[in-house]
């Protein structure tokens, strides 16, 4: 079976029993094959789902699709191809996190934290603002300018429900790096950033905080080290 035979299904469905296993039926009717389910966030009665769905031919999709429409009270967000075939969100999470752990100096770890990030949440850009100096310090993918970002920021700090991530654009995710004085900021067109995604973000700008302090204080003692007078 190929890669192509493999996609993403991301569903609205009423947050009540049975509801998934009705969705299920009406996948196996086509002779698809649920092999991976991710609630990426649920609240006032609904749930949305990312269900990865195998087909034994691509010319099923839609009726695929179709089925799960038929579904009372379920509606069909997006469908995509899984690029890569059974990837594991929890599991890139944590390699992402043992990622930002391990980085030796800081600018390793911003370079590392942009490039999971990214890949992590198939973000078209992932980037590093500095607000005080209004510049990027690591970036990648086609990240809109520094000035944007910076107002685009300055503008979400003071709300704070857009700040809490409660409300706000739905192709932007963002979070601080208090010890480094940064934001992790990454968009994504065509496919919302969910509740459970921008937590991940804020997570990993935690771990990656965490770890920024710990190699400026590991640079600091090597600093005073070196300068002390020999004996």
């Amino acid at each position: 079976m190929t890669a192509m035979d493999t996609y993403v299904v991301r569903v609205w469905m009423p947050d009540r029993p049975g509801a998934l296993g009705q969705v299920a039926s009406r996948i196996g009717a086509v002779r698809g094959d649920v092999v991976g389910i991710d609630i990426l966030e649920r609240g006032a009665g609904r749930a949305i789902d990312e269900l990865v769905v195998r087909l034994p031919d691509a010319s099923l999709l839609g009726l695929l699709v179709a089925e799960i429409k038929a579904v009372d009270g379920v509606d069909v967000e997006d469908v995509r191809p899984a690029s890569d075939a059974l990837r594991d969100p929890r599991l890139d999470a944590l390699e992402t996190a043992a990622t930002l752990v391990g980085a030796a100096t800081g600018e390793e770890l911003l370079a590392s934290l942009v490039s999971h990030a990214q890949q992590d949440f198939a973000a078209d850009w992932a980037t590093m603002v500095d607000l005080a100096q209004v510049r990027l310090r690591a970036s990648t993918g086609p990240a809109p300018s520094p000035a944007w970002l910076g107002a685009f920021l300055q503008g979400s700090r003071s709300s704070e429900r857009v700040a809490a991530g409660e409300t706000g654009p739905d192709d932007v995710a963002w979070a601080p790096l208090p010890s480094a004085g940064l934001h992790l900021v990454l968009g994504r067109s065509g496919r919302p950033l969910r509740a459970r995604e921008r937590r991940q973000v804020a997570a990993l700008a935690r771990i990656a905080d965490a770890r920024w302090a710990e190699v400026g204080m590991r640079a600091e003692v090597g600093g005073a080290a070196a300068a002390a007078p020999s004996p």
